[in-house]
């Protein structure tokens, strides 16, 4: 399929941009067009169905580290270290490690804690 752009104005010197294309490369799509409207100096953010402003963790937590996401989400699911560690197989005093910082978190353990929190991993990296 072919890739569709139209454009539209909207008033007070706004325009919106439609681009219909296959659905396996929209989020792709999507995160090249904001950086080249960053490159280009413009603020960029995605919004969701209501028109709302979405945020990234970064922008909301600006100091965390992938220590602190950790301890936050399993708070957050009501886990004790030793539940969580369970569930992803590795010793509860590991998961003690991680979220003090003592221990890093691997791509791989990254990944087994995005997949059971069902949060992207690279938040852990």
């Amino acid at each position: 399929m072919t890739a569709q752009i139209s454009i539209h104005p909207k008033g007070g010197g706004r325009a919106e941009i439609c681009l219909s294309l296959p659905a396996k490369d929209a989020a792709r799509t999507a995160e090249i067009i904001r950086h080249l409207l960053k490159f280009d100096g413009q603020d960029a953010y995605w919004i969701n169905e209501e028109g709302e402003r979405l945020y990234s963790v970064e922008e909301v937590f600006p100091d965390s580290s992938p220590a602190m996401l950790l301890r936050g989400l399993r708070g957050k699911e009501d886990l004790t270290q030793k539940e969580f560690a369970e569930r992803i197989g590795i010793s509860q005093h590991h998961v003690s490690e991680m979220e003090t910082g003592k221990r890093a978190i691997t791509l791989e353990m990254a990944k087994r804690i995005g997949e059971t929190f069902g949060v992207p991993y690279k938040m852990f990296l």
